[in-house]
């Protein structure tokens, strides 16, 4: 696996709307600095859900961004989901909580699963996107940043899965909002996932 692009927002109205937001990304050249708040210079406008030390990086597998793009018809540009980085030869789906990226001295792990909301759909001029994208069950992966470092494009990454009880992204997503059962809610506690998840199932 090697990072095959790092990407960047700025602040930018939609069009339409009346807020900004930094989900307008594209890929950089040169190496890029990532520490505890993600990449350095990149926006986050809405802090309230975007952002903040659990889900700091989002990452795209290329596989599953190869997959969007025969499904949409184009190709897919480094950063038309917002994503922050993509990673060769990885499949969203595949990934589970606690799973580590490892480049460098840079050190990624996963918590949560992107939940897509209005300002994706607007983003990609379509206001059934939303659903489009829960229904394919692939969906992006955020990741906190356990150690930072300077990365670029070209990088190899190393996976390590995590060792104990999975919870894939796309379990994460069907589930999401939904009462677990028993069981389940030990499993997900039992793994590193984003500190606003574990205070819901805490609760």
């Amino acid at each position: 696996m090697k990072i095959l692009a790092l990407c960047i927002g700025n602040a930018e109205k939609l069009a339409d709307k009346s807020y900004k937001t930094g989900i307008f990304k594209h890929a950089v050249n040169g190496a890029v600095m990532i520490d505890a708040e993600g990449l350095v210079g990149d926006a986050i406008c809405n802090r309230k859900h975007h952002g903040g030390v659990d889900q700091a990086v989002y990452v795209e597998g290329s596989l599953t961004l190869d997959w969007w793009s025969r499904e949409l018809g184009r190709p897919h540009e480094p950063g038309t989901f917002g994503e922050n980085m993509v990673i060769s030869g990885l499949d969203n789906r595949d990934v589970a909580v606690g799973d580590r990226f490892i480049a460098g001295d840079l050190i990624l792990e996963a918590t949560a699963c992107r939940i897509p909301c209005a300002t994706f759909a607007a983003r990609m001029a379509d206001p059934k996107f939303v659903k489009r994208h829960t229904v394919a069950a692939r969906p992006g992966i955020y990741c906190r940043v356990v150690r930072g470092g300077v990365v670029e494009a070209g990088v190899t990454v190393e996976y390590h899965p995590f060792s104990g009880e999975r919870v894939t992204m796309p379990e994460l997503m069907k589930t999401f909002g939904q009462r677990l059962s028993e069981a389940d809610r030990s499993r997900y506690l039992a793994a590193p996932i984003h500190y606003k998840l574990r205070a819901t199932l805490e609760a």
